[in-house]
């Protein structure tokens, strides 16, 4: 079952929503007014997904999305009555995985929410890929200056460096990309 957050400003706007969620099979965890304190909800209430509904997405309401996606990501759908693409755009980019514009029946409900959980999820996965390849480019970057400085202070090659480089950090039982940074710190307390 997963537990959703409504945030809406219209209780008689939300009692219809909330209901259609029970009657479908979720858990409501909550009900914020605003999303002023989207963020630390979020961390207190722990959805699996937050549904915002309002006429139209706000600045304030973007920029808290945006801060609840940088700590804590999770599934954002937002039911408003603004089909401005830019507002579309702005909401997407801030973190949202399904604008529905207008209300939708209660046999729709889940498949839309259904559709908004797998999205985020392929984009969490593509960050997640992005942040890796980003760390062992880092790396990388790393252990070539740190094969540099070995190879200018021993006068030794490329793979001989390397090789040097690894089995040292075979030997202290740390990641090459660590004494690689470590090699790099003393060269700039020696220099």
């Amino acid at each position: 079952m997963l537990r959703v957050m409504i945030v809406d400003n219209d209780l008689e706007r939300t009692k219809p929503l909330k209901q259609s969620l029970l009657d479908t099979g979720y858990e409501v965890v909550a009900h914020l007014k605003d999303t002023v304190n989207l963020d630390s909800a979020c961390c207190e209430f722990r959805p699996d997904i937050v549904i915002i509904d309002t006429d139209s997405p706000s600045r304030d309401t973007l920029e808290n999305i945006c801060v609840m996606t940088m700590h804590d990501p999770r599934p954002i759908m937002m039911f408003t009555h603004d089909d401005d693409k830019e507002q579309m755009k702005l909401a997407t980019k801030a973190g949202v995985c399904a604008y529905v514009v207008g209300s939708i029946p209660n046999e729709r409900l889940r498949p839309v929410i259904d559709a908004a959980v797998a999205r985020f999820e392929e984009f969490k996965d593509l960050r997640d890929a992005l942040n890796e390849a980003n760390t062992k480019l880092s790396e990388r970057k790393v252990i070539e200056r740190a094969k540099g400085l070995i190879m200018k202070q021993r006068n030794i090659d490329e793979d001989e460096a390397y090789t040097l480089l690894r089995n040292m950090a075979m030997q202290k039982h740390i990641r090459i990309g660590k004494l690689s940074e470590q090699i790099i710190e003393a060269a700039k307390l020696l220099l």
